[in-house]
């Protein structure tokens, strides 16, 4: 049982907040949105042109706030060990070719994706949707910083550091990602519009899984990320 007159410590007070937070604007944000539809779908005194212009559009946001509400508590749970994660092996270079697959077919910027390294061989432990969903997130983030028309590479490989074996992807333009691995490290920028929470959600993520993701320092450290994960021997 908690001890009622133990100090909470600065984590628990935050995770306390943001569950405070979460459940204070979910209701007005979901009564809000009810009306809304309400108004959208009223038969008996329809709305001008005009007035279903204003009205989709503050749907629109509403969605999208409600959508952050969601991420806002999904950060919380992760941030509060409540949230599982499946322990299964699985090869994380295969999800990563699936990624790549993925937000390049949706591109229409004349992209370059180009993917290097092995298709398999970097068996780790853990939750293949949920880090499928991480590296989706940081994949997106990365590809909507550079122009129209550019190089990128997504490129795997294993390493050995201090003692254990790391699954290393990095993604950019072709040069950053070569001088990536040996470059000064600095955090991975999560501060980026349009793209909601699923920033911070996926460097939770990956952290769960034992992993850590930043950028080369320097002025291409935006266009660039590289994720470490934990390799594991299956038996």
């Amino acid at each position: 049982m908690t001890d009622p007159t133990r100090p909470m410590s600065s984590n628990e007070a935050y995770v306390q907040l943001l569950s405070l937070a979460v459940h204070e604007l979910r209701t007005p944000a979901s009564v809000v949105g009810g009306y809304l539809r309400m108004l959208q779908r009223d038969t008996d005194s329809p709305l001008s042109e005009r007035q279903r212009r204003m009205v989709d559009e503050a749907e629109r946001s509403c969605q999208r706030l409600v959508g952050l509400i969601g991420e806002l508590s999904e950060i919380q749970k992760l941030d509060a060990n409540l949230t599982s994660f499946a322990t299964q092996p699985f090869d994380l270079f295969t999800v990563i070719g699936e990624v790549a697959k993925a937000v390049h077919a949706a591109d229409d910027r004349n992209l370059r994706l180009e993917l290097r390294g092995p298709d398999a061989g970097a068996s780790v432990r853990g939750d293949s949707g949920r880090l499928q969903q991480a590296f989706s997130a940081i994949f997106r983030a990365i590809l909507r910083e550079v122009p129209d028309g550019t190089h990128m590479v997504a490129d795997r490989r294993t390493e050995r550091h201090g003692g254990a074996t790391l699954a290393l992807v990095a993604i950019g333009e072709e040069t950053s990602v070569q001088l990536s691995y040996e470059a000064e490290r600095e955090p991975f920028d999560e501060k980026r519009g349009g793209l909601g929470l699923a920033l911070p959600i996926a460097r939770r993520i990956i952290e769960r899984h034992g992993g850590s993701v930043w950028s080369p320092a320097g002025e291409t450290g935006r266009r660039t990320a590289v994720v470490s994960v934990p390799v594991v021997v299956v038996e």
